[in-house]
């Protein structure tokens, strides 16, 4: 008899954003002639930029070539990504890095996801509450999260990101093995100083735990203090894995390409004492369960470090940032609390009077048929808000903002 993993039962029926899919789909159903502006989940807008097209364009030809044909590819990508993503990302803000400590992927969730993999099911887990859902999914799918009650999972420590500490989360006072941190953040769009990030690596190596950073908003920092990658602290390549991703960057959600970095000191323990470093394990797991990236997608990423590239992509994150700026003035004009659009494409908006972000989402949806994201889904501290995304078209933003205020006004 095959015998399921029941770990899969403790999650939730859906997915966060199956159930918003969902709900607007029956809206949809039952109010066809209604234009809805979705601004809930993170899916970009805008087309790739020139030179991303041209690369893609350019390597397909190659395909066609036999001279130039590639089948698999390195696991680990290509060197002349791996190289690109040394000199842009990294050498420029000091931080030196060995290209055998940069994976390439298919986009940053299937390594936050995946990560886990290589480090022993009991592990003590710590994620910032309002989180992004793969983290706690993840774990949960393995057993490290234990049994769920009243909306928490009982093996993992919640550290609340709130308006009340400035969605700062307070250090823990106990012991733990993996924390999780994406910064900027999503949901709340809110960030760390590289002081306020320098006391989670000082935790880290105190403790010997590993600190898994999701970089994948880097790019729309915009504030002078604000690392964009955890490594420029001190000591944190001997406690953190990075992940990075192009799909909001450039435009890749549907491309599919970013990239993990291990450095080669951070290790993790037998239950020996036997120092392992993780580098080896993520590449043995790697070569076991992923064949690498297309090469096609990996010329394109490559094109984003070009002097053109670079040029153009930043002019689509400017739009993105600027429909940010739009909604966050909008809506605080409205009188709603907002915090982050700033150095992030999110933004976390306190609902009116308290009310359940469900209840709130799906009164914005009939009301004014736009779709936002019910903070709760995000954790425990996101009931109350919901969140926005700023990759809409400027125009659907600005009706966007429009609509809200007249449904405020009824």
């Amino acid at each position: 008899m095959a015998l399921v993993n029941e770990y899969f039962l403790r999650l939730s029926n859906n997915y966060l954003f199956a159930d918003i899919a969902k709900k607007v789909n029956a809206y949809k159903a039952t109010h066809p002639k209604a234009h809805v502006i979705s601004l809930g989940i993170g899916d970009v807008t805008r087309p790739l930029v020139p030179a991303v097209i041209e690369a893609m364009h350019k390597a397909v030809d190659e395909m066609a070539e036999k001279a130039t044909f590639r089948g698999y590819g390195p696991e680990r990508g290509y060197d002349f990504l791996r190289e690109a993503i040394i000199k842009n990302d990294f050498l420029p803000r000091g931080i030196h890095l060995d290209p055998n400590e940069i994976f390439v992927n298919d986009g940053a969730k299937s390594d936050t996801g995946n990560i886990g993999d290589i480090v022993r099911w009991d592990n003590s887990v710590g994620i910032t509450d309002p989180v992004y859902p793969v983290y706690i999914d993840s774990n949960c799918m393995i057993g490290r999260a234990g049994v769920q009650k009243d909306g928490k999972f009982s093996n993992i420590t919640y550290m609340p990101a709130t308006a009340e500490n400035d969605f700062v989360p307070a250090i823990p006072d106990h012991r733990i093995d993996m924390i999780y941190l994406c910064y900027p953040n999503n949901p709340t769009g809110t960030v760390l100083t590289k002081e306020q990030l320098k006391k989670w690596v000082d935790f880290a190596l105190k403790n010997d735990a590993i600190i898994f950073y999701d970089a994948a908003y880097e790019a729309f920092i915009r504030e002078d203090n604000v690392p964009h990658s955890i490594y420029e602290i001190r000591g944190a390549r001997k406690c953190a894995i990075e992940f990075h991703s192009y799909s909001k960057t450039a435009g890749f959600t549907g491309i599919r390409c970013g990239y993990t970095v291990i450095p080669k000191d951070v290790m993790a323990t037998t239950l020996e004492g036997e120092k392992i470093p993780l580098n080896q394990l993520w590449d043995r797991r790697q070569c076991t369960k992923f064949n690498g990236t297309s090469y096609i997608s990996q010329r394109a990423a490559e094109a984003i470090y070009t002097p053109e590239g670079k040029e153009q992509t930043k002019a689509v994150i400017d739009y993105y940032m600027g429909n940010a700026d739009i909604m966050r003035e909008a809506l605080q004009q409205m009188g709603f609390e907002v915090f982050g659009g700033v150095n992030a494409p999110y933004l976390w908006v306190k609902t009116p009077n308290n009310t359940p972000s469900w209840k709130f989402f799906e009164q914005l949806l009939y009301g004014a048929s736009i779709v936002c994201t019910p903070g709760v889904g995000f954790g425990p501290s996101g009931e109350g808000y919901v969140r926005f995304t700023a990759f809409g078209e400027r125009e659907d933003c600005k009706e966007a903002m429009r609509r809200i205020y007249e449904w405020m006004h009824k």
